[in-house]
């Protein structure tokens, strides 16, 4: 019986080749992911290891707001008391913060958050062993900075050059001293490192005569252990500290923890490819299962038994699985190369290593392609068990009994009900919970409608052949026939199109309809010509402020100043905003009272705070701000709850005057005549063209709240695009072996007066109804599922409604027609080169 498998196999190349393809995208796709996180983890550790190699103990100090103001840091006299411990041979203290550095024209380098700012910490030998200086020196004196490598090649900047650096304070200028090497984080994840001064460190980021940490290097033969006993001695309470081994085991941890949300996205999305997989898999067996009716009927009448019959076919499918797998597994190595360059390309420097070939990847490599390609296969198999040595005198062609039909459509149509309960049941919950049910509905669902797409076939085709009959006449016709004249096949071929393109319409439905959302939260809720923020994600000075109130053409600016306090006993978020200004640049609906009353020790609450504390305007409540001062506000309106501003509005003088340092999340402007090329070039120009702050019109805000939306959903497309490309190798299949099964047909349409033209036609109309059928199955679940998760958040996002983008459906549906016609090329061709004479007189 192996050696009948054996045979088979390489009697049956063609078909069984596209099996071995959908084999080995799925098993290229899981050994890539697991070697491609294997060699990332292993390069990051091995940076890790060697960022810490000469730290024996790793001290930080981030004291509570009380502390602070005694000492917000670590001291110069706390540096200096761990320096003359036994065993220390020296101490590198640090002090870092937000800098960023503008290329030749004027751009920010980098990504906003990786852009970080330290100090130079030289030991007696004048160096810094944090950094390897290919150029020049560390800064000497207040007036210099240097640089890392990659920032000072993307600038253009040379040592002896003039570099603008952009901290939260104004823009300032200093002369590179020198360039650098470094294996700090910030380098490595895209950013940039600018190194200062101490001392202009320290004013910058702390305060003079503090540092936030210091990294000890041990003399030699030191323990490192008993050194950290030592070390915590003498350094402030609040101060951390760990051996350097035990830093560099906590980051490796913490990268394996983010390789690892990375690692499942790319795993989930080689299942789906393999579940997709399955399918043609199975239609390919059953196929070939149809087509060797006979000699299976021949074997059973000799004297094989059932078991052996399956086992056959178990083995032909094994031996396909162990081709598929050992081909996928050297993909997955191409595809982990890839992706490794593919970061590199995002401007995600990733350390440098070996590539890591593990036996995790390749024994997983090997049991998924297997096991997937063996189970697809065990249907089939024992289907053709099941064939009787009579039928080796009957037609080729088994036709399902209607039990059988029966107990599938009764089954189909449970799971799919059950599921559509569990998605109705999660989208009323919403919440995390209501996702939980419906992905759990979505799965039931799911295959529930796989299970029915045979029985689905016959009515939803026949609603589209006439349109094919009216264009193509005869050749429509046809097709639409044949494609339901095997529902199951059918069925089979269509699910695979049916899981991506739900996959993708489901992605598309959430997508269109958040970015709708936020469009119409960027437009209804923001009156203001213009946002300005830091790139960095941290707050703006008070000089920021004022500069923007003097620049020209500004008729109104408010700032969203974070502040907090005590409102009847417990803490609530509070908003700083400019009186008088604030209601002309952001739309706040009033319930009562007048927003014309903020100012002074007058504020704003919502309807929220009002209706859970019992306030009302014209209230005085008793507070407590941060400092512990205590004092007496009166509640002069009462607005609706709004996405872009706290619960409690206040002056922003009245916040400053109570905070030691002012975080200014934003600042809304309107100017003169709306928002302009020149209008934005006057607030650039009022900020001292700083390359950290951005000016935002509405598109840009809008973009920022949306980019990463649409950046996801790229990324889903690419990746669901290898289920596509399984689905076109299920068409080719599909239609290969129905013209094979239809031989005497196509000769007997030739023999009286079907042309070749109209051969290829017909074949190639037949995928575009099923590829077609396929998409309006999927479409119709993924918006479905769209409209579902949807319902879960939409209380969170002010504006939504459910938004169907028509423009990309209709896409889809012309993408899985072009799906079809390009599957269809090779059985087409095949189809119109028969001989008629040999095509009628096959059996």
């Amino acid at each position: 019986m192996f050696r009948t498998a054996l045979r088979n196999v390489l009697a049956h190349k063609a078909r069984l080749l596209m099996t071995v393809l959908a084999v080995m995208l799925g098993v290229a796709f899981v050994s890539g992911t697991l070697v491609f996180t294997d060699t990332l983890s292993q390069a990051f550790r091995n940076q890790s290891a060697k960022s810490y190699d000469d730290v024996a103990v790793a001290v930080e100090m981030y004291p509570d707001p009380e502390e602070a103001r005694k000492a917000p840091g670590l001291s110069q006299q706390d540096v200096d008391k761990v320096a003359k411990l036994d065993g220390v041979a020296s101490v590198a203290p640090r002090v870092d913060g937000f800098a960023g550095v503008p290329d030749k024209n004027g751009k920010l380098i980098g990504s906003g958050w990786s852009n970080k700012g330290t100090n130079f910490a030289p030991g007696k030998d004048g160096k810094d062993r944090a950094y390897a200086f290919t150029t020049g020196n560390g800064p000497a004196d207040a007036g210099q900075v240097a640089l890392d490598k990659d920032t000072a090649d993307k600038g253009g900047y040379k040592v002896g050059d003039t570099v603008r650096v952009a901290t939260n304070g104004p823009v300032k200028e200093y002369t590179l001293s020198g360039v650098f090497t470094t294996e700090d984080g910030a380098v490595n994840a895209g950013g940039s490192l600018v190194v200062f001064d101490t001392s202009v460190a320290q004013k910058l980021y702390l305060k003079p005569g503090f540092f936030r940490s210091m990294t000890v290097t041990a003399a030699p033969g030191a323990d490192d252990g008993k050194l950290l006993d030592e070390v915590l001695k003498v350094v402030p309470k609040a101060a951390s500290a760990q051996t350097g081994q035990a830093l560099a085991d906590q980051q490796a941890k913490d990268i394996e923890a983010g390789l690892g949300a990375l690692n499942q996205v790319l795993l989930g999305f080689a299942g789906i490819a393999l579940f997709v997989g399955i399918f043609l898999i199975s239609n390919t067996f059953t196929m070939l299962v149809a087509q060797r009716t006979k000699e299976l009927a021949l074997m059973r009448a000799v004297g094989a038994s059932r078991k052996q019959i399956t086992r056959s076919v178990l083995a032909e499918a094994g031996l396909v699985g162990l081709v598929a797998s050992a081909v996928g597994y050297v993909l997955g190595i191409g595809l982990a190369v890839a992706l490794r360059s593919a970061m590199s390309a995002f401007d995600m420097k990733v350390p440098a290593g070996d590539l890591v070939l593990g036996a995790t990847p390749a024994l997983s490599a090997f049991a998924v392609g297997v096991l997937i390609t063996m189970f697809a296969a065990w249907l089939p198999g024992r289907r053709a068990a099941k064939i009787p040595p009579v039928a080796a005198m009957s037609s080729v062609h088994a036709t399902a009994s209607t039990k059988s039909l029966v107990v599938r459509n009764s089954i189909g149509a449970l799971l799919t009900a059950l599921g559509v309960v569990l998605i109705v049941l999660g989208a009323g919950q919403g919440g995390d919970d209501g996702r939980m049910y419906i992905a759990g509905g979505a799965f039931l669902t799911l295959i529930g409608v796989i299970v029915l797409i045979p029985m689905l076939s016959r009515p939803v085709i026949a609603l589209i052949r006439p349109l094919f009959v009216s264009v193509f006449g005869v050749s429509g016709k046809l097709a639409g026939l044949n494609a339901v004249r095997n529902p199951r096949r059918t069925g089979a071929t269509a699910s695979a199109l049916a899981i991506g393109l739900t996959l993708v319409t489901g992605l598309s439905v959430l997508g269109a309809t958040v970015g709708t959302a936020l469009d119409k939260v960027t437009t209804d809720q923001i009156k203001a010509d213009y946002m300005v923020s830091m790139a960095s994600g941290n707050g703006l000075s008070q000089e920021a402020l004022t500069a923007l109130e003097k620049a020209p053409g500004v008729t109104a600016v408010s700032p969203q100043q974070a502040g907090a306090f005590d409102l009847k006993g417990s803490y609530v978020s509070v908003s700083g905003v400019a009186p008088g200004d604030i209601e002309k640049l952001l739309k706040l609906d009033v319930v009562n009272g007048s927003l014309s009353s903020l100012g002074g020790n007058t504020i704003a609450i919502d309807d929220d705070v009002a209706r859970k504390r019992g306030l009302k305007v014209g209230d005085t409540v008793p507070v407590e701000y941060l400092d512990k001062q205590k004092g007496k506000l009166t509640v002069g309106a009462v607005y609706e709850s709004n996405e872009f501003v706290s619960p409690v509005l206040a002056d922003h003088k009245l916040v400053t005057a109570h905070e030691e340092e002012a975080s200014i999340r934003e600042i809304y402007v309107s100017m003169d005549g709306g928002a302009s090329a020149a209008g934005e070039r006057a607030l650039s120009k009022a900020m001292g063209d700083n390359p950290a702050i951005q000016v935002m019109d509405h598109k840009e805000i809008r973009d920022t709240f949306g980019g990463p939306i649409n950046m996801l959903l790229n990324i889903m497309y690419g990746l669901l695009g290898m289920a596509l490309i399984i689905a076109v190798l299920g068409v080719v299949n599909t239609l290969a072996m129905s013209v094979f099964e239809r031989q005497q047909e196509i000769g007997m349409l030739r023999a009286i007066g079907l042309d070749r033209r109209r051969v290829k036609r017909m074949v190639r109309l037949e995928a575009v109804v099923i590829s077609v059928f396929g998409a309006v199955v999927g479409i119709g679940l993924g918006s479905f599922l769209g409209w579902a998760i949807g319902e879960t958040f939409k209380n969170s996002l002010p504006g939504y409604a459910l938004v169907l983008p028509w423009d990309r459906i209709g896409l889809f549906l012309v993408l899985a027609a072009l799906v079809g016609v390009l599957a269809s090329l090779w059985p087409a061709r095949s189809a119109a080169k028969l001989n008629m004479l040999s095509a009628i007189k096959a059996e």
